[in-house]
């Protein structure tokens, strides 16, 4: 795509190679100058919250209180 095209429609020319992902080559009097790319796709980042789900285990009653007789140091 000659330089004054793509200035004139450049927007539209990058929103073009997003959707497509088709390189797109920019030249001045038929030399190229300039390619451009759409950008490598990142993967998904991982969300905080639930990352830890499965990850404990529970080994006793969480539900009911300790049988533990607490002495008092105030004697």
């Amino acid at each position: 795509m000659p330089i004054s095209k793509f200035k004139a429609t450049c927007l539209a020319a990058l929103e073009r190679v997003r959707l497509t992902g088709r390189p797109l080559r920019v030249t001045r009097f038929g030399r190229p100058i300039a390619d451009v790319v759409a950008p490598k796709v990142d993967p998904p980042k991982k969300r905080a919250l639930g990352s830890m789900a499965a990850a404990g285990k529970i080994v006793g009653d969480i539900v009911s209180p300790l049988d533990v007789t607490w002495e008092s140091s105030r004697e």
